[in-house]
């Protein structure tokens, strides 16, 4: 695939920003690494602090995203025993509102409701499996909702902060996030990236659609 000169001088600022950005990220904050680590230690002193789970990236690669876990141990099986729950699920944009979700703890609401739970992302940003900004990374069950259009979502690489978060997150279920998401790949840019940012972190403040 040729790539023209200016986006190509996008793509390489672009990845040199997601490894400083990573780089102070996890220096910066790793007082609050150490604070929340001990926290879910405190609140389940034998379950994982870290929660990995395996998404699509870039141009369909796999990885493991990596968060500060938020529910409980065996929250897979829990929910996928419920065939009424998991359908809501699924039907709701693979989320389930806080109150009716039975896998995330206490500290887990918490996490979520101030994206703390996300910080760990940091990693994944050093590595390239992701972006500071991009769409979100999906699970492989997910890309069918992109139909023929998935190609040109998995044309770059997911972001820890998007179109999709910034516009309000869970509270947009697809097919209304398919489009968003497509969006940010029509227009991604420079200034267009920091845009984002900047709603995202208004959205931050604001809770919006963090459950």
């Amino acid at each position: 695939m040729n790539i023209k000169p200016k986006h190509r001088a996008y793509l390489i600022a672009k990845r040199i920003i997601d490894i400083v950005f990573a780089l102070l990220g996890i220096m910066v904050l790793s007082p609050i690494f150490v604070v929340i680590f001990i926290l879910l230690k405190v609140d389940s002193p034998h379950a994982s602090v870290i929660f990995a789970q395996e998404r699509v990236g870039r141009y369909g690669q796999h990885f493991k995203i990596y968060k500060f876990r938020s529910m409980i141990p065996n929250a897979e099986q829990v929910l996928k025993s419920n065939p009424e729950l998991y359908q809501k699920f699924v039907a709701s944009g693979y989320k389930l509102p806080t109150n009716e979700d039975p896998r995330i703890t206490k500290l887990g609401v918490f996490l979520r409701k101030s994206t703390l739970d996300e910080i760990p992302q940091f990693w994944n940003m050093l590595r390239g499996d992701m972006s500071l900004v991009g769409p979100r990374p999906v699970v492989q069950e997910e890309l069918k909702e992109y139909g023929d259009r998935v190609d040109i979502f998995l044309s770059v690489r997911p972001g820890a902060l998007g179109l999709w978060q910034a516009s309000g997150r869970s509270l947009i279920e697809y097919p209304e996030r398919t489009d968003i998401e497509l969006e940010y790949v029509a227009n991604a840019g420079f200034w267009y990236d920091i845009g984002i940012v900047f709603r995202n972190l208004i959205a931050i403040f604001k809770s919006k659609g963090a459950y």
